[in-house]
C-alpha cells in the first residue's frame, strides 16, 4: 500500500484570514501546518498556532528559512509579499497569494459559518431535551416567591417580613443561576480564545447536564489533578463537556455514577468521562463520531453531537477516543497537547 507524505503548508498572516485557515487546515487529514508567521506578535492566529504546537515567527524570513514546506499561503494582504516570497523560497515550493488566497479565505469563512450554525443547532436541540426538567426546576422557586410574597402582604411583624424576604432572595438567586447557566451554554462561540481551566468547565457542564433527566440520582466523582490551563474558546469546550456528560446521564437513565478525571499524561492533558451505563454496542463504536449517526431513539437526538465534539477537540490539537463494554459502561478520553510557553 502506497503511503503519502502530508502536504506541508506555511501560512503567512495570522489575522482573521490566517486564523481561519489554521483552524481548518489543522483539522484536515493529510495536511500539516508547518509554520505561521505574522509581524504582529499579538495576532490571534499566532496564539492559536502556539496552542497547537505549530512553529510561529514574527519575521517571515525566519520561518521560510526552514526547509520542508510544499505550499505557502499568503493572506497578509501585503502587496510586496509575493516578491519577497519569490526571492526567498525554493523553486519546488508552490505559492498561493492574491486573488487565489482571497478565494480560499472566502471558502474557509463559509465553511466556518456553516459549522457554527450546525453547532448552535445542536446546542438548541440539547436544550430541547432539557425542557421538562428545566420547567420543573423553575416551578418550585417561583412557587416559593409567590407564597412568601403573599405572606409579606399579610404580615405585620418586621422580623418575619425580613425572614420571608430572605427566602425570596434565595429563590431568586437559584433562578438566576439557572438562567445564567443556560445563557452561557447557548452563547455563540467567541472569536478570541482565552486561557481556560478545564476543571471549571467540567463543573459548569455538570450543572447543565443535571437537566438531562427527571431522575436526579447520578453520583458525580471528581478526580482532578493540577494541569495547565489551555488556550481555547470556553463556549466550545463547554459544549464538548455538556454533550459527553449529558450522553452519560441519559444512557444511565438518571441513575448511576459518572467519574470525571483530569490529569497530566506525558506531553498531554487527559480529560476522561466515565459512566456506569449500559455501554455502546461493539458494532456502533467505529461509527459514533460519524455525522448523523445516533444510537438514541428517533427524535431523541440530531446525530451531530459526537461529531461536533470530535471537531472541536481536534480544533485545539486534541484527540478523542472511546472504550466501552456492554453492561459495564463507557469512557470517553480526550487528550489535549500541553500548551507551549509563550515568550
Amino acid at each position: 500500500m502506497e503511503s503519502w507524505e502530508p502536504l506541508k503548508v506555511l501560512i503567512l498572516g495570522a489575522g482573521k484570514g490566517g486564523t481561519a485557515l489554521i483552524d481548518l487546515l489543522a483539522r484536515g487529514a493529510g495536511v500539516e501546518v508547518c509554520g505561521v508567521a505574522d509581524k504582529n506578535p499579538r495576532a490571534p492566529g499566532l496564539r492559536l498556532a502556539r496552542s497547537l504546537n505549530i512553529p510561529t515567527a514574527t519575521n517571515v524570513a525566519d520561518l521560510m528559512a526552514k526547509d520542508g514546506a510544499h505550499l505557502i499561503v499568503d493572506v497578509t494582504g501585503d502587496a510586496t509579499m509575493p516578491s519577497q516570497i519569490a526571492a526567498m523560497h525554493a523553486s519546488n515550493v508552490e505559492t498561493m497569494s492574491g486573488r487565489a488566497a482571497r478565494l480560499l479565505w472566502t471558502l474557509v469563512q463559509e465553511e466556518q459559518e456553516l459549522r457554527a450554525q450546525l453547532m448552535q443547532a445542536d446546542k438548541l436541540a440539547t436544550l430541547g431535551t432539557f425542557a421538562a426538567q428545566i420547567a420543573h426546576d423553575l416551578k418550585n422557586p417561583l412557587y416559593c416567591i409567590r407564597e412568601f410574597a403573599q405572606f409579606i402582604e399579610e404580615e405585620l411583624d418586621p422580623s418575619r417580613i425580613k425572614e420571608y424576604s430572605r427566602e425570596i432572595l434565595k429563590a431568586d438567586t437559584y433562578l438566576t443561576s439557572i438562567v445564567e447557566g443556560l445563557t452561557a451554554y447557548t452563547r455563540s462561540s467567541c472569536s478570541e480564545p482565552e486561557s481556560v481551566r478545564l476543571a471549571d468547565l467540567l463543573d459548569q457542564a455538570v450543572k447543565m447536564a443535571r437537566f438531562a433527566t427527571v431522575s436526579n440520582e447520578v453520583e458525580i466523582l471528581r478526580e482532578y489533578q493540577p494541569v495547565p490551563s489551555i488556550h481555547a474558546d470556553p463556549a466550545e469546550l463547554l459544549q464538548v463537556f455538556v454533550n459527553l456528560i449529558t450522553n452519560a446521564v441519559q444512557a444511565m437513565k438518571g441513575q448511576g455514577r459518572v467519574t470525571l478525571m483530569i490529569r497530566s499524561e506525558a506531553d498531554k492533558i487527559l480529560v476522561s468521562i466515565k459512566d456506569t451505563g449500559p455501554g455502546i454496542p461493539a458494532t456502533s463504536l467505529s461509527k459514533i463520531f460519524t455525522p448523523f449517526f445516533t444510537t438514541k431513539e428517533r427524535g431523541a437526538g440530531t446525530g451531530l453531537g459526537l461529531s461536533i465534539v470530535k471537531t472541536l477537540v481536534n480544533k485545539y490539537g486534541g484527540d478523542i477516543a472511546v472504550e466501552s463494554e456492554e453492561g459495564k459502561g463507557s469512557i470517553f478520553m480526550i487528550r489535549f497537547p500541553v500548551p507551549s510557553p509563550v515568550n
